[in-house]
Order: C-alpha cells, then sequence, then structure tokens
C-alpha cells in the first residue's frame, strides 16, 4: 500500500451510488453500506427482451447509450427492504420514473432494443463485456473460455454470469463494493497526461486519498479496514474494461485510459485466472454501517 498501510490517514472524499446499472448515478454525502455495498447500488437494471442478457456498456455497439441516462432514488432506500422508485432523465432531458407504466416502452424507444427495468434478472442470465485488442488487458484463457460472438471489428464479446463474486441475486459484475484512491488517478495522468483519467470513468463506490503514491491499492487484498460503524475486507484489484473509454457527459471517448492501465498496471488476479489491468479494488462488507464523506479509514492488521 506504499505510503498509507495502516500508518498515515486515509480520507473517504466522495461517495457514490448508481441505482441503474449502466447508467449514471448520484454523488452522496453519506451512505449505508452492508453486505449489498451501497444500499440501493445497482437494484435496477435494463434487461434485453430478446437475448435475455442485463444490458451494460461494456458493449458499446449495442449499449454505450445507457450512459446518456441518469438515474436517482426518489427516496433513500432501505439497506434490506425493495429500492423504493427511481427517477429516470432520458438523454434529452425528459424524466420518466421507474413505476412509471410507460417507462419500458419509453426506454425501448430510446435504446433502440425492446428492453425492461428490472429488479430480479432471469436466473439464466448474464452480462456480456467487449474486450478491445488492448495487450496485457484480459488473460487469453479467459477470452477463450467465456468468448460467445464477435463485433464486426473482430473484437471479441465474451458472457459472464452475474454477480460471479458479489451477493447473488444483484447485478454486480464481480463484487459489491468498489473503491479508487486519488493516488492511482494521479499516476495514470502521470503516465499519459494527453489521456483522461476522470473518476466518472471508473464508477467507484467510495473515492479515498491518502498519502500513498502511485497504485496504492494494489497492497490492500487481503487486508481488512474500519469505516466509521463499517468494517470491510478488501478482496481483489478491479479489473477495468472497455467502459472506462467511453465518452459520457463531457467525457470524449478515450481509448489511451485503459491502454496506459494495461501496459503499467497489469497484476495476478487468481480468483479471476491470471494477469489483469487493474485500477482500484474491491472490498466486501463484513459489519454494516455508515459512512460519510470525511470519514477517515482504519486499516487494520490481520
Amino acid at each position: 500500500m506504499g505510503g498509507c498501510r495502516y500508518t498515515a490517514t486515509v480520507t473517504i472524499t466522495a461517495i457514490h451510488r448508481y441505482p441503474v446499472k449502466s447508467m449514471l448515478g448520484e454523488s452522496l454525502q453519506e451512505a449505508v453500506i452492508g453486505p449489498r455495498g451501497i444500499a440501493g447500488d445497482r437494484a435496477y437494471a435494463v434487461l434485453d427482451v430478446e437475448t435475455g442478457v442485463v444490458a451494460s456498456a461494456k458493449v458499446p455497439r449495442r449499449w454505450a447509450g445507457l450512459l446518456g441516462f441518469t438515474a436517482a432514488y426518489t427516496t433513500e432506500p432501505a439497506p434490506d427492504g425493495p429500492p423504493p422508485p427511481v427517477a429516470i432523465t432520458f438523454p434529452d432531458g425528459q424524466v420518466c420514473r421507474s413505476d412509471d407504466p410507460a417507462i419500458d416502452s419509453r426506454l425501448s424507444a430510446a435504446l433502440g432494443r425492446q428492453v425492461r427495468l428490472v429488479t430480479q434478472a432471469p436466473a439464466d442470465s448474464g452480462f456480456e463485456a467487449l474486450w478491445p485488442d488492448i495487450d496485457g488487458l484480459v488473460p487469453q484463457a479467459v477470452i477463450d473460455a467465456t468468448a460467445t460472438r464477435h463485433e464486426e471489428t473482430g473484437e471479441v464479446i465474451t458472457r459472464f454470469e452475474l454477480s460471479t463474486f458479489g451477493a447473488p441475486g444483484t447485478f454486480f459484475d464481480l463484487s459489491a463494493l468498489h473503491v479508487i484512491t486519488q493516488s492511482t488517478l494521479d499516476r495514470l495522468q502521470e503516465l499519459a497526461p494527453d489521456a483522461t483519467f476522470d473518476v466518472r470513468r471508473y464508477r467507484p463506490n467510495l473515492v479515498l486519498v491518502c498519502a500513498g503514491e502511485g497504485f496504492v491499492e494494489n497492497e490492500w487484498p487481503g487486508t481488512a479496514a474500519a469505516l466509521g460503524e463499517a468494517r470491510i475486507d478488501f478482496s481483489l484489484p478491479a479489473v477495468r474494461c472497455v467502459m472506462t473509454t467511453l465518452a459520457q457527459q463531457d467525457l470524449p471517448e478515450d481509448r489511451a485510459t485503459l491502454r496506459t492501465v494495461a501496459k503499467h498496471n497489469r497484476i495476478d488476479v487468481p480468483q479471476l485466472g491470471g494477469r489483469w489491468a487493474c485500477a482500484g479494488v474491491y472490498a466486501d462488507v463484513v459489519a454494516p454501517g455508515r459512512v460519510a464523506v470525511g470519514d477517515t479509514i482504519d486499516h487494520l492488521p490481520g
């Protein structure tokens, strides 16, 4: 963890929640975290009726448009209850609530495919991801085992089960809590000054600052931390994908962001079958509690 393991202060500087998978979300001043991450995070998703696949901007040709929508809760969700309605702002500025009978038809018209907004996916559902031709991005063995089709560009698309390591029945790809430090973003910017390493590309739940420099999270998996009332166990590095390169709001499409990670921060992730391009870290919540911007994090000895 470089200069901030166990000794220096680590502080939460931002908290983010994404009510609908692959849509833009909310910035919070405080939140309750539990086994399913931040209450209400990725509680909704868009389901492709034709394929039964949960829509993800990881397949840009089909679903990059999701990043043009913003979702926000109408009331604060409870950690263990069903999610309350969300208000979805469409790219044209119109707003439609999730409990509006027209929501599915409006989303289908805007996305150009027949879709449904769901809080539970079919048991056999999964998500797809496109892998750009970038050296060091993903283990070839993973591509060989999970490839299902190719885009017209020849780039491979793989399919994974939902919530491979996260809470069953949720729409998380790997884990329920995603953390990144400002030092990682700063280091990437140093390595590629002309690229755009905005935190929005990485969709973290918690953004941290600490005294370390570089990819400090690389040393965190296998350690524990106390966040106010909550306790988390850092589980594995956050693997990066094409979604970090996509245009959103005022950010341009920029594949240099992903090439930089793949060139400078490849990490062995045995749980995922090899070396991956990584930035940030995933965590499991082992004791729930409330966290707030400005809270400090105490790393706990294993």
